[in-house]
């Protein structure tokens, strides 16, 4: 057998799949439905909201027809994504006909309100109390206390073997390109016990791997005035390391104590993986976008890594055709590829996003060139990943299981995040596999962006 993931660049960074699952319902028991667009920190709103729902005796409905009422949880990251959601929210209404908005694109209601009048109510990111009002207004609450019961855990629109863990919101940088501050505001933590009371619930709950995001992981607990320590974001990590499940951070900003990050890799506390939107090496592009254009710096920074946790796994994003990119800048950004040789790329084509102060930007870059340079560059991801994958053959390395079915298991190495980067395939004696068990295996086959393997 030999079956292949999707190219994961050709995967939406931004994007989290949702596995929303039928829900028993008693007579008379109100159903909600839940349409979660949007990137995994979405995602997490998206269950706090099912959670509040389910405990006040609400039932979750996987489809339109068995709703009461529908909640589209909206993505406003790209004009695509915005238009996407809008897609959503019409399907949803034709489907349904009681929509509730929330999410990042509820920042600008009369954008939809404008397009689709009849949505019950539309409420911004991470407005909780609000959405809830809106469920209560269409579609009134009939709890039962000695029926309805509530996992720990809550509910989970992620396989139950791992979740994502929101640890703060909102962002302080100012990217010309993003418009994530005006939607989620200045970054907010959430107070490290409670992560970490959550953390524990999910492990005792089954869950094997912890997904750290935020907008901003490795500015967690720097809105604090008066902390103990100057980057909070290191005990957290450690704290996390100590409870038995893979611990995988994602959108870490290029700190330099990102640097204090790597030793709990090379001790086995947190996975060797860090999740790094590095968006250019071009200093006058790094300019443009308001980031800082220190390139040379961060390759220096990734050899430090690389000494100090040679196992270290890195995945970026980048964006391409970002107004005034010459040709000349592309081609440092390819050249900088190929130094830094990051194990895993994605890149976005830019776009113009209603509010960011990239639109005003001189010398924006034509379509069919942003193509050009898009190929260009994922040509030359796809030959690193390649080599380096080709490198693991012959290797034994740890996999934990994502699914199993008559042809094999799908599984993910230490280097490999749910949804984006790539798989391992289990062809033979993988019958007793169950989703969650983390076994370890001999790499035999390797391709552009997946591995083939035999238990040992």
């Amino acid at each position: 057998m030999r079956r292949m993931t999707q190219n994961p660049p050709d995967l939406r960074p931004d994007l989290a799949r949702a596995r929303l699952a039928a829900d028993p319902a008693r007579p008379g028991q109100p159903r909600i439905g839940m349409v979660s667009l949007g990137c995994p920190k979405a995602l997490v709103d998206s269950e706090r909201i099912l959670t509040r729902l389910r405990a006040e005796g609400y039932a979750i409905s996987p489809d339109y027809q068995g709703a009461d009422a529908v909640i589209v949880n909206t993505c406003g990251f790209l004009d695509s994504a915005r238009a996407e959601s809008l897609d959503a929210i019409g399907e949803a209404l034709r489907e349904n006909g009681k929509v509730i908005v929330t999410g990042c694109l509820g920042a600008e209601p009369e954008m939809i309100t404008g397009t689709h009048p009849r949505v019950l109510a539309v409420t911004g990111p991470h407005q909780y109390e609000a959405v809830l009002d809106a469920v209560h207004a269409a579609a009134p609450p009939a709890p039962n206390p000695f029926v309805d019961l509530l996992p720990a855990t809550g509910v989970s629109l992620t396989p139950r073997h791992y979740s994502y863990l929101k640890i703060s919101e909102g962002c302080d940088h100012a990217c010309k390109f993003c418009i994530i501050p005006d939607m989620r505001g200045r970054l907010v933590s959430r107070p490290a016990r409670a992560i970490l009371r959550e953390a524990e619930k999910l492990v005792e709950a089954g869950v094997k791997e912890l997904l750290v995001i935020s907008q901003d992981t490795s500015a967690y607990g720097t809105d604090w005035k008066g902390r103990d320590e100057k980057f909070p974001i290191l005990s957290l990590a450690r704290d996390l390391g100590s409870l038995g499940a893979w611990v995988r951070l994602h959108y870490v900003y290029p700190y330099p104590h990102v640097r204090d990050l790597v030793p709990l890799m090379a001790e086995g506390r947190i996975l060797p993986y860090l999740d790094i939107p590095f968006q250019h090496a071009h200093p006058d592009t790094l300019k443009r976008m308001a980031r800082p254009a220190a390139a040379a710096r961060t390759l220096d920074e990734i050899a430090a890594w690389r000494r100090t946790c040679p196992d270290i796994v890195l995945r970026s994003t980048f964006i391409v055709g970002y107004p005034g990119e010459t040709e000349a800048e592309f081609q440092t950004l390819l050249d900088w590829l190929d130094e830094a040789q990051l194990d895993r790329v994605g890149a976005f084509r830019y776009e113009n996003v209603k509010g960011a102060r990239s639109n005003d930007l001189p010398d924006h870059v034509p379509e069919e060139v942003k193509e050009d340079r898009y190929a260009r560059f994922m040509e030359k991801a796809q030959a690193i990943s390649e080599a380096k994958l080709a490198a693991r053959v012959g290797s034994r390395i740890e996999v934990i299981v994502d699914e199993v079915d008559a042809e094999g298991a799908t599984c993910r190495t230490r280097a490999d995040a749910p949804e984006i980067d790539g798989n391992l395939f289990i062809d033979e004696g993988f019958e007793d596999l169950r989703p969650g068990d983390r076994v370890t295996v001999e790499v035999d086959e390797a391709a552009d962006y997946d591995l083939w393997g035999r238990r040992v």
